[in-house]
């Protein structure tokens, strides 16, 4: 039986389970998967009150930035860091590993439509793919965000969904293990650790992918034919798409942090990865220390470790990367020797008096004329002065120490700056596209590029970033104003012009021919004469000092002028305002090197610095372009290249500035949204429908909430949109009817219909309940009947056989018992044997279930005759071992207990009225702890063991006056003690006896010889505890036999001859006084009759 397992995941969507071979789909609605599939976005918009909407679009306040930035809350809360605007993905950066990456997401997003899927990276990486594939068009992902807000992880996402998703070979795999491994290379070399991103990239990136989707030779028609079919009529063989090369170009690479890092900032990655991970050969070679506070260009941010990077693994990663994209030993050696060198200039001082630079220790020169290939000689003529060439006469003029350091660090930016592009340039030489049977191949480009910028100080830096943004915002737009038209026009839809910011004045006002900034900045880097900052300035206020866009100190008003600096222009962005400081706006549009040192570098023997110092460089007259110009040039370039192809775009946006997972910083994410051109975005997206889909993809979802179109409709699906929508009851202009979509204007009627849907489930659900569960109980029924005729057939004969059996059976037995009974006084015969063995197994049994159940019950069954000697043995063996696990369980202390026990039932059972009631009362160790017993006694004792003591009531032996005293017992005496007096030593060889009366009192006599001088006649004493006691001196006095029980009276020796006597008599209550006959008069209790 077929069964649909639908899984409810937290973002509210619907996962139809694998099916029996592992595949899974959705009829109709053409989803196939293999690790369950969310069936549709709009799945998930029953939950959005808990994790938001997938997309802004269907945001019912799109215009409110707190609605926006509450959407995006809720959905990073729930680990829901993708959220799309139209095609436009938006991600936040969770700071942390999200298992959503792995190989089964992949194949979830290979294949499916853009919107029947969760928003997701892989979503628009397949998009992009399968777009070029079927519509035969270059396609591009621009990626896009602050610094540390994932943009490079972004970019190897998508790398990754290439390389584990398109096809291969072993030409194939090499070239994607390039593209691959092309990224450890780059973030080594053009990455550093910032403020805000411990793995920030220095420079923006633009990578094409190639993939080799080939037409061969065959007519316009049929071409023609298989652009527009979804599916290519050409077999798979012939058409691959597998990735077979790639090209990268970079863009303004952060050279300035070569010389200088701010505070907490690190240089490239690539000069601490040196450093901590080169063998020792290879760190002794370059001339280097493993430690970077040795290094002028490593120590000035005060940050050469970083907690989250492992510069000794990372350079493992970067060898081997090397080694991957085709670089040869010498080059690898030829490479280390100029990041070195590098380092090595950083450390160059200069001295020098009268102005006049020189180098103070030429150790430095030394490693740099060994690693570069250059005459020391020369390079320290070049560091320490400039040539000049003024009429066709050349000019050597000294430098003074602030124009060498600057020369010096010039050197630096200019060999890493030209070393990084020669790098990019081996990169693409190894990512080549080699096969020249076919000229025509495929393209996805993917653009890494910084996004908009504004710090606490903006430098020239910001101001090309934010030109860049400029650039591609108004690429951005209009390309979506396009794609919008073009999808109207397709649909038949009046298109309805959109009101947008249109930031083309903001690029003009930078970018124009000699009234731009650009132009500006390079006339007075140009012109003779003392030109600076500012006095650049001063001619941006004279000639772009007018612009609604550009504001300066001067020409600010009041309120204005206290936010800003006199060295400051503003420029009014479609972001925000931006403050730019000029100082050093002419030095790094310059970006300047002196010839000699050009000169020196063209002379190197290593063959990188030849490739990247080129000698026509020096015959060159014509003076080289500024870097803005060139910046301008290189980013008119990308933007023919990016409008040449479709667009797609990933947002990135960074939840917080301290990298914590789980942290939603409302401030900086609304900073970023507005700096990222979110809401204009989401606006010019909603100025029309917010939502569009499919003739048939609508009507499979909604057609159950109309009785015309459900269950079927066999129509022309645009009659049973329209019957569905009418039914439904949509106004005019809720609505438009494309060719092949319906246009619905407002998010709410999605939602109404949606919730609507949810109502309806519960009906059908109960109706297809109501109909399978009569289907399944009839069938249930019929089986049943069928199999309980069958089955009280067959039970019927089996119970009238064995009741026939049984019977035979018991008469056979009734017959031979009979027959054993008469016969069970003889001897065992066949005749009785069943009888005997019967007989013998019913006592067996019976006295299974009466054996004695302890040593005390003496109950056995009775045997039958020819058992009574077995019986008896039996109970022997029984009794054996029921005494045998009864001493097994007895313990030591338990044992020794009841020895006791056992010695005073000997001495006073049946003979003292007191004893039965001591019986259950244990014996204890001692009745005196170490509290009771005074120190004193215990040191006069010595290394005599106390065994036993107890409180004792001692009578005088002269007027019985009672006294309280301690009785101790050790090993050899009996001692008496007063408080911390041994007031009376008994040995127990000299106690001749023990005298206690039968009563219940507690009264009894020590007699000790009359002739020992040591004693003063017999001790009369009495124990709350007598039995207990005299057991213990019994016991320890060997004096077991020695004990009189006396009914009357008791005589004693008072001492010198004398005798006393205690007369015994029962009462009701315990008296004890001195009688008038001179004895000691006891009254006690009868507790028994003996």
């Amino acid at each position: 039986m077929m069964e649909l397992r639908i899984q409810l995941i937290p973002t509210g969507e619907i996962i139809l389970s694998p099916g029996k071979n592992g595949e899974n789909f959705c009829h109709n609605c053409k989803v196939v998967g293999t690790d369950g599939v969310r069936a549709m976005m709009e799945s998930a918009l029953t939950a959005r009150d808990r994790v938001g909407v997938q997309d802004f679009i269907l945001l019912e306040n799109y215009t409110s930035e707190a609605a926006f930035i509450e959407n995006l809350r809720k959905r990073f809360k729930e680990n829901l860091i993708y959220t799309y605007i139209g095609s436009v993905l938006v991600s936040v950066n969770p700071y942390r590993d999200l298992e959503i990456y792995t190989k089964n997401h992949m194949e979830r997003y290979r294949g499916v439509n853009f919107y029947e899927v969760s928003p997701h990276i892989y979503a628009v990486a397949d998009n992009s793919y399968r777009s070029m594939r079927t519509e035969r068009k270059d396609q591009c992902i621009l990626i896009s965000g602050e610094s540390g807000a994932g943009k490079t992880e972004a970019s190897k996402k998508i790398l990754q969904y290439y390389a584990v998703t398109c096809p291969a070979s072993d030409q194939v795999q090499t070239i994607k293990d390039r593209l691959l491994q092309s990224n450890p290379v780059l973030e080594a070399f053009g990455n550093a650790k910032t403020l805000r991103n411990d793995n920030s990239s220095r420079f923006g990136k633009y990578m094409d992918i190639q993939f080799d989707f080939k037409y061969p030779s065959m007519s316009l028609s049929s071409r023609t034919s298989s652009l527009s079919s979804p599916v290519s009529p050409w077999p798979l063989s012939r058409r691959q798409g597998a990735p077979v090369g790639g090209h990268i170009i970079n863009y303004l690479l952060e050279k300035s942090r070569v010389v200088h890092q701010n505070h907490g900032e690190r240089n490239f990655h690539i000069f601490y990865q040196l450093i901590e991970g080169g063998e020792e050969d290879l760190l002794r070679r370059l001339g280097l220390e493993r430690n970077p506070q040795q290094y002028q260009y490593l120590v000035k941010g005060n940050c050469p470790k970083v907690s989250s990077i492992n510069d000794r693994s990372d350079w493992k990663v970067v060898r081997k990367a090397l080694t991957v994209i085709g670089f040869n030993e010498d080059e690898v050696e030829e490479l280390l020797n100029i990041i070195a060198s590098v380092l090595h200039l950083g450390n160059v001082q200069y001295g020098g008096e009268e102005g006049v630079a020189c180098i103070t220790c030429d150790t430095q020169i030394k490693y740099l004329a060994r690693l570069l290939g250059v005459n020391g000689t020369v390079l320290t003529e070049a560091l320490t002065h400039k040539k000049i060439i003024a009429k066709g006469e050349e000019l050597i003029s000294p430098l003074n120490l602030e124009q060498a350091s600057s020369a010096r660090d010039a050197l630096s930016k200019a060999v890493y700056g030209r070393t990084f592009t020669w790098l990019v340039n081996k990169i693409n030489t190894s990512l080549a596209y080699t096969d020249d049977s076919y000229k025509h191949y495929s393209v996805i480009g993917l653009l890494d590029i910084y996004g908009f910028e504004v710090f606490q100080h903006n430098s020239f830096e910001q101001f090309c970033i934010n030109y860049c943004n400029e650039k591609l915002q108004q690429l951005f737009i209009e390309l979506t104003l396009k794609s919008e038209q073009e999808e109207y026009e397709a649909e038949g839809i009046t298109w309805e012009p959109v009101q947008y910011f249109n930031n083309k004045i903001i690029c003009d006002l930078v970018e124009e021919k000699f009234k731009g900034i650009i132009s500006i900045l390079d006339e007075e880097c140009l012109r003779p004469g003392d030109a600076s900052d500012i006095t650049f300035l001063e001619k941006l206020e004279d000639t772009v000092g007018g612009h609604p866009h550009f504001v300066t100190h001067k020409l600010a008003d009041g309120k204005t002028r206290k936010v800003m600096g006199r060295d400051e222009f503003r420029l009014l962005h479609y972001a925000g305002e931006v403050n730019y400081n000029v100082n050093g706006f002419l030095d790094k549009n310059n970006d300047l090197l002196f010839r000699n040192l050009k000169e020196v570098m063209c002379m190197s023997e290593n063959k990188i610095l030849t490739q990247c110092f080129d000698r026509e460089e020096l015959s060159d007259k014509k003076r080289p372009d500024t870097a803005a110009t060139q910046f301008k040039a290189s980013l008119a370039k990308l933007m023919e290249i990016l409008m040449s192809k479709e667009p797609s775009y990933i947002r990135c946006i960074k939840p917080n500035d301290s990298k914590q997972s789980g942290r939603f910083d409302d401030v900086l994410i609304r900073h970023q949204v507005k700096y990222l051109g979110l809401m204009e975005n989401l606006r010019v997206r909603r100025a029309g429908f917010a939502y569009r889909r499919r003739y048939e993809v609508f009507l499979q979802r909604y057609k159950s909430l109309c009785p015309e179109t459900w269950p079927n409709w066999e129509a022309k699906l645009s009659d049973g949109v329209a019957t569905l929508v009418k039914h439904l009851g949509y106004k005019p202009e809720d609505y438009k009817l494309g060719r092949s979509k319906i246009f619905i204007r407002f998010p709410k009627t999605l939602f109404a219909t949606e919730e609507a849907l949810e109502n309806r489930k519960h009906s059908l659900a109960t109706m297809l309940q109501a109909g399978w569960k009569g289907y399944s109980q009839r069938s249930k029924y019929q089986k049943l009947r069928t199999s309980a005729i069958a089955i009280q057939a067959w039970w019927r004969g089996i119970l009238a056989r064995r009741r026939a059996k049984r019977r035979r059976q018991a008469a056979d037995t009734i017959r031979r018992f009979i027959k054993g009974f008469i016969y069970r006084h003889k001897e065992r015969c066949p005749e009785n044997e069943y009888f005997l063995d019967y007989v013998r197994y019913s006592f067996l049994m019976t006295l299974r279930r009466n054996l004695p159940k302890n040593v005390l019950d003496k109950s056995w069954p009775t045997p039958p005759a020819a058992l009574t000697e077995a019986s008896e043995h039996l109970r022997k063996l029984c009794m054996q071992n029921m005494v045998w696990i009864y001493c097994k369980r007895i313990s030591p202390e338990w044992k020794h207990q009841m020895e006791q026990k056992m010695i005073a039932s000997e001495i006073f059972k049946e003979k003292k009225d007191n004893y039965p009631q001591s019986v259950p009362k244990l014996f204890l160790s001692t009745r005196l702890d170490g509290e009771n017993i005074n120190p004193k006694v215990l040191q006069a004792l010595g290394n005599e063991k106390l065994k036993y003591g107890v409180p004792v009531t001692k009578y005088d032996r002269k007027g019985y006056k009672p006294r309280q005293r301690q009785l101790l017992l050790t090993a050899n005496s009996a001692i008496i003690v007063e408080d911390a007096k041994l007031k009376q030593r008994i040995d127990y060889d000299t106690l001749k006896g023990i005298s206690v009366s039968s009563l219940s009192d507690g009264l009894f006599v020590l007699h000790v010889p009359s002739d020992d001088n040591k004693q003063k006649g017999d001790v009369v004493l009495q124990s709350d505890h007598v039995i207990e006691t005299l057991t213990k001196i019994a016991i320890c006095a060997n004096k077991v036999n020695n004990i009189n029980i006396n009914q009357g009276s008791i005589t004693f020796t008072v001492g010198q001859g004398k005798e006393g006597c205690i007369d015994f008599t029962p009462g009701s209550e315990l008296l004890v006084a001195k009688a008038k006959n001179g004895h000691l008069s006891v009254t006690a209790p009868r507790l028994n009759s003996r």
